[in-house]
């Protein structure tokens, strides 16, 4: 789990604790843990209390939103560190408009990942 810099930080526009990931999922924290241990979410520890927190926007209805995971897949693949990862999908993009995160909300993950495996070139 990464500490990030308030750069990053401020580029995303909501947390949640792992338990709040959880209540939406309807899972188990223990599930959550796991969901960011097998990479399928980016945690990170931020506020004064240090406490572990994914971005808002990574949950959908009751479900990670789709195309995240493929997308996290292809950014750990080309060497992205997590904090780099956060910085990527929440720094707007002009030609998708908008950030990589709100493109996977609106269901645009096609074009997300393309641009993700052009990273790799």
């Amino acid at each position: 789990m990464t500490e990030i810099d308030a750069k990053t930080d401020a580029l995303v526009p909501a947390w949640l604790t792992l338990p709040d990931v959880a209540e939406k999922l309807d899972v188990e924290v223990t599930r959550v843990r796991q969901l960011v241990k097998e990479g399928q979410l980016i945690a990170v520890r931020r506020g004064e209390n240090r406490v572990l927190q994914v971005p808002a926007d990574f949950i959908g209805e009751g479900k990670v939103v789709k195309g995240l995971v493929g997308t996290i897949t292809l950014l750990k693949d080309d060497g992205f560190s997590d904090e780099e990862m956060l910085e990527w999908l929440f720094t707007e993009d002009e030609s998708l408009p908008g950030t990589p995160a709100q493109a996977l909300r609106e269901n645009r993950g096609t074009e997300v990942k393309r641009r993700a495996q052009a990273l790799a070139v």
